[in-house]
């Protein structure tokens, strides 16, 4: 895991190495790579500024300032000290000074940026007199830290796929990229309200504030930047966002599908323009020549990533869209030393256990691996593979779903190469929410929903229900015009109400009923009706108590997409934690500021039409000169392999009913043991139940015992002592009496 930390506080020292800057040619030269902190010699380190104000006397002069992180590097010191940890690439982390006589104007990226030194020069500028939005406006995935004196300026992403955390420090504040290091730092204890909101209501930002799993580390939320002066703090937007319930005016759609094209091929190319890494060779080592294996097979066969650049390609248009950019731009996607043009790396996943109902996205996948440009690697896998099969692995910073699914997927990517591309992100960005349907109306365009209401009438009648289909543009129209007419207020009041007569039972059984059941402010999850009527009864009171407190955005469709691709960020997140193969960098372009940017342009008009994400990334390919693409290109992805997680819950049900004999969420009041059991044992005997939300409640529980098992701690310090989270352990809940 890859983060950074750093604090500000009154205190003007807290005893870092190198704690001014303009230490050598390094600082100021806007170069990639770690500043040198060093001190050849063995002088001291250099004097003068702001660092040489502290003295014993200061407030927090303590043994707390000698705490630093575990395998840092300093990237600045006193007396705001910064570090990067982790196991960073060089180009992956550039700072630079405004200005070498003063060394505390300074800016510090970390991540993939496509940005030059002249315009990370020419963004520190602007960031020194408040204007913020351009630190965010370069290609590729990264976060922001500014130094203008005693103020910093920490940048979090649109997506909230590179989010910031802080909590309250040595009178004033930490920040960090991730929450567990902050946890570590303060010994914060479990805040069982957040989980219980992550399982209730995992879509629904009200339930979850900006809290963490972990009491006392809060978040700030996606499009927003945390400023710290001298410790105090202040959250702000650097996103324009529209006050009233009114749209504005409609961009031209072919202006805003040219817009979504630059900003796609720029994040692709930002990555391929990159310096190439070789990943390091781990055990086992290479055994030496096998016959009909060259060194690439070999290193694969031992579950590393090759040289280069390489993509998914599932058969999906968000995987096939990125390898044949990534393929086509000008670079070297192939292996190191290989010339221009080198094919890339494009892995499909086969699951023997199931193979039936992927047989059309696999052919897809051969035709377009057809492609001289892509060398096509097929990574076949039969029980070995399936979800719940591996319920060991490493600790995430929070819990997430994709736990359950980690290894499966490690299996995939293990394949793959040093920087692969993956299409995560482009269902939530650029398709529509139905809750859009809503918007629609408020802006008096009923002509735009006569195609997605056809579309789900047709869904229906060919599941069988021609009857009801006949019924469906009525249901569908009068859900969205209540939904349109119902106040943010209303809304959040109505599911806090839901949750406390404990009508969490719902099922969606066909794009019908999720679209239904997702026109509405807040609905519970699919965990919600596992979860204790005291769980849901606190979840209650958050949603009651986010009534009074207006969202970003008055309309519902805006609002529930916003929070979709919020909650699909931090979980991608988590997944990249979860399945990290060691030298492997993981893209996901489509989650990337100027990409959601560009969606965000689409008209709403364009973005409810059945098939628009394929016709948008039909269009991005055609005006790159890809035009052929195989039959069925673009066609819906399949739904959840239903059949593979009943196989493996069935093979993985002894250890499930032994995690769950004495559970720790039941420790903590949110769950009944015996209720979560015997849903184990009707999803493996093949009954009706939500797999989805079972997988969310053994990721969350299998994270608990992860967290709880661990001995380390992400400080040390000369006179610190040791700390950790949660050191106390789950809080045994104790029901009130009745």
């Amino acid at each position: 895991m890859r983060w950074l930390v750093g604090w500000s506080s009154i205190a003007a020292s807290f005893g870092t190495a190198g704690r001014v800057a303009g230490q050598g040619p390094a600082h100021g030269s806007g170069r990639r790579g770690y500043p040198d902190t060093g001190h050849p010699g063995g002088s001291a380190p250099p004097h003068g500024g702001i660092a040489d104000a502290a003295h014993a006397g200061d407030p927090g002069a303590d043994a707390e300032r000698t705490v630093h992180p575990v395998g840092s590097q300093l990237l600045w010191g006193d007396p705001d000290p910064l570090w990067a940890v982790g196991d960073w690439r060089p180009d992956e982390i550039r700072t630079l000074t405004a200005d070498p006589a003063d060394p505390f104007t300074r800016l510090a990226v970390l991540g993939c940026c496509g940005a030059t030194d002249a315009e990370l020069r020419r963004a520190l500028y602007a960031a020194r007199g408040g204007a913020l939005r351009h630190l965010t406006q370069w290609s590729g995935s990264y976060t922001a830290v500014v130094q203008v004196g005693r103020r910093i300026t920490v940048v979090g992403d649109l997506a909230g796929a590179r989010p910031v955390f802080y909590t309250p420090w040595a009178s004033g504040t930490a920040y960090a990229t991730a929450a567990l290091p902050l946890a570590d730092l303060i010994e914060a204890q479990l805040d069982i309200g957040h989980l219980a909101a992550l399982l209730a209501c995992p879509d629904s930002p009200e339930a979850l504030g900006d809290g963490t799993p972990y009491a006392g580390v809060r978040r700030i939320p996606p499009g927003h930047a945390l400023i710290l002066r001298e410790g105090s703090r202040e959250i702000t937007g650097y996103e324009p966002v529209a006050s009233l319930a009114v749209a504005g005016p409609q961009a031209d759609p072919d202006r805003a599908v040219e817009g979504v094209r630059e900003a796609l091929v720029d994040a692709v190319r930002a990555r391929l323009t990159a310096p190439r890494h070789a990943p390091d060779t781990a055990p086992p080592y290479d055994p030496g020549p096998v016959p009909g294996m060259g060194p690439a097979d070999r290193r694969a066969a031992r579950g590393g990533p090759v040289p280069g650049v390489g993509a998914d390609l599932s058969g999906g248009s968000a995987s096939a869209t990125l390898a044949l950019l990534a393929a086509g731009l000008p670079g070297a996607p192939g292996t190191l030393g290989s010339p221009a043009g080198a094919r890339l790396l494009a892995v499909t996943f086969n699951d023997l256990a199931t193979p039936q109902g992927r047989e059309d996205e696999l052919e897809r996948a051969r035709a377009i691996a057809a492609d001289p440009r892509l060398h096509h690697v097929v990574v076949a896998a039969a029980a070995e593979a399936l979800p719940y099969a591996e319920l060991d692995g490493p600790l995430t910073d929070e819990p997430a779903p994709s736990l359950v699914f980690a290894a499966r997927e490690r299996r995939r990517l293990a394949a793959g190469s040093a920087d692969h591309f993956t299409g995560h992100g482009a269902r939530q960005v650029l398709d529509a929410h139905p809750a859009r349907m809503a918007d629609l109306l408020m802006d008096r365009r009923r002509r735009h929903l006569l195609r997605p209401v056809a579309a789900l009438a047709r869904s229906a009648s060919a599941a069988g229900a021609s009857g009801e289909s006949l019924l469906v543009p009525l249901t569908v129209y009068s859900a969205a015009r209540r939904l349109a007419r119902t106040t943010y207020r209303a809304g959040m009041e109505a599911a806090a109400a839901r949750l406390r007569e404990g009508g969490v039972t719902e099922r969606a059984s066909g794009p019908v009923d999720a679209s239904l059941a997702a026109l509405t402010w807040s609905r519970p999850g699919p965990a919600a009706g596992w979860l204790t009527g005291e769980a849901l009864a606190e979840v209650s009171i958050r949603l009651t108590a986010a009534a009074g407190r207006p969202p970003l955005s008055l309309r519902p469709g805006e609002a529930r997409a916003r929070a979709v691709l919020a909650r699909h960020a931090a979980d991608h997140r988590v997944f990249e934690q979860a399945v990290e193969v060691r030298s492997q960098r993981l893209h996901a372009p489509f989650l990337d500021n100027q990409v959601v940017r560009a969606a965000r342009a689409l008209p709403e008009s364009l973005r409810v039409q059945p098939g628009a994400r394929a016709a948008i990334l039909r269009t991005v390919l055609s005006s790159t000169g890809v035009r052929e693409l195989p039959p069925g290109w673009g066609a819906t992805a399949h739904s959840p392999n239903e059949t593979a997680t009943r196989l493996g819950l069935r093979a993985a049900l002894s250890d499930l009913l032994a995690l769950f004999a004495a559970p720790l969420l039941a420790d903590a009041g949110l769950i009944d043991a015996r209720v979560v059991q015997q849903a184990l044992l009707d999803a493996a005997e093949g009954r009706p139940v939500p797999l989805d939300g079972l997988a969310e409640l053994v990721s969350m529980e299998l994270w608990l015992h992860r967290l709880l098992a661990r001995r380390g701690t992400c400080w040390t310090g000369t006179s610190a002592a040791r700390r950790r989270a949660v050191p106390e352990g789950v809080p045994v809940h104790r029901p009130a009496l009745s």
